[in-house]
């Protein structure tokens, strides 16, 4: 499910037959309770600016049993001042992000939701290199594309912010200021 309708029409076009793709919002889907095996929320959390709600409604929609599987960028537990203002919240506000919640952040709203058993596996270490790779790429393509310099320069451009935070979240991983975790709980 997703808000996206381009996103929405991409997954239909490309997946087999076996999957359905909805298009709307999770939060306010109609869909009957107890209707899904298993949910996943890959790096979609953070762009939910009511996270209770969420956990919430993914609890009602799973049939008892069920397990919810979730991927999320994810703030350091108790981040300093300076890593609030110069990285976490610039990246929120750059990547459209209402907030990072930390890891304790999203296993007291699993339990406050009536899951049981939840787990978190840190992945920052394995996905940090990720962001060293995007920003040599940026650079690369910026430094062999006119286009897009002159682009980058523009303040009207929509995507200019996000090249500045390709940097920001490199530097938030190096100083362990942004996490990337994996939670999983049963209903």
């Amino acid at each position: 499910m997703t808000i996206s309708r381009r996103q929405h029409e991409f997954a239909q076009n490309t997946a087999g037959d076996n999957v359905n793709f909805l298009l709307g919002d999770g939060l306010v889907n109609h869909l009957p309770a107890c209707s899904f095996d298993a949910l996943v929320a890959i790096e979609s959390s953070e762009h939910i600016a009511d996270k209770p709600a969420f956990f919430q409604e993914a609890h009602r929609l799973l049939r008892p049993g069920g397990r919810l599987v979730i991927a999320a960028w994810l703030a350091r537990e108790q981040a300093k001042g300076f890593e609030a203002r110069f990285l976490l919240e610039p990246i929120c506000e750059e990547g459209r992000l209402p907030s990072m919640a930390t890891p304790s952040e999203y296993l007291a709203m699993l339990e406050a939701a009536g899951f049981r058993g939840a787990e978190f596996a840190d992945l920052s270490h394995n996905v940090r290199k990720t962001w060293s790779i995007c920003a040599y790429r940026l650079i690369k393509t910026i430094g062999a594309n006119a286009e897009l310099r002159r682009a980058l320069l523009q303040r009207d451009w929509g995507n200019h912010v996000f090249a500045k935070t390709v940097f920001r979240i490199l530097l938030a991983y190096r100083t362990g200021s942004m996490r990337y975790g994996v939670f999983s709980a049963t209903k």
